[in-house]
């Protein structure tokens, strides 16, 4: 049973998998950390000054200035601004992957030959002249073919 799991985990592909998560959780920090950092600030000073971390609902209806006095109290809240940032946070991990497939799909993609054209003409076997393939006899010799 352990030659058998051993076998099992040194796959390539169990291996390329390994690989794969490791490389996608880096990357999905990344793309986090570029919407967070780099995305949203500029979005929410267009918007007018707004900071997206903020933006919630307080259920509690004592008025709290930021999110992180909300949660200080324990207060519910509603954190659209939070998920806004998720979701872009989203399409853009979304979008990445779909380029990333797209491009390696395309790259895998074995050229399909093309089947070679049908001959439209043959030679007569009896003058060697070029003749079509659907003659029964040869224009040139007036042999049947």
């Amino acid at each position: 049973m352990l030659k058998e799991f051993k076998e099992f985990a040194l796959k390539g592909n169990v291996i390329d998998l390994a690989v794969g998560l490791i490389i996608g959780a880096g990357f999905g920090k990344i793309v986090s950390s570029l919407v967070e950092d780099l995305l949203m600030p500029p979005l929410g000073l267009l918007l007018g000054k707004v900071d997206f971390k903020n933006l919630f609902i307080d259920l509690s209806g004592k008025g709290f200035h930021t999110l992180a006095e909300a949660k200080a109290a324990g207060a519910a809240t509603i954190n659209y601004g939070v998920f806004i940032t998720t979701i872009i946070d989203f399409t853009l991990v979304a979008f990445a992957v779909f380029f990333v497939i797209t491009q390696m799909s395309r790259l895998s993609k074995k050229e399909v030959a093309a089947a070679p054209e049908a001959p439209k003409t043959k030679e007569c076997p009896f003058c060697f002249s070029t003749i079509p393939v659907l003659a029964t006899k040869c224009g040139h010799c007036t042999s049947a073919v």
